[in-house]
């Protein structure tokens, strides 16, 4: 499992410190040199879609690393593990 995270992290995508929720978006716009007011706004266009939206970025949010580089989903199965997570 370390390795898929440790991919994660190195696909090079951070949560952007630009954030209203998760900071996705921010990050999104940040990786694409976009306004992130365009990438919010793509983003509530998809939301509109019926669960497609919802779903992809609550798979994006367990999955994304913060700025810090770590990953919440790792974390979590870390707890339950009951080792340190990063």
């Amino acid at each position: 499992m370390t390795r898929f995270f440790d991919a994660i992290r190195n696909f090079g995508y951070r949560r952007g410190p630009d954030r209203l929720v998760g900071g996705l978006c921010g990050g999104l716009a940040a990786q694409a040199n976009v306004s992130v007011v365009l990438v919010r706004v793509l983003m509530v266009i998809a939301f509109l879609l019926p669960g497609v939206g919802l779903i992809a970025y609550l798979i994006a949010w367990i999955l994304t690393p913060w700025q810090s580089g770590s990953i919440p989903l790792e974390r979590f199965l870390d707890r339950l593990s009951g080792r340190d997570s990063v």
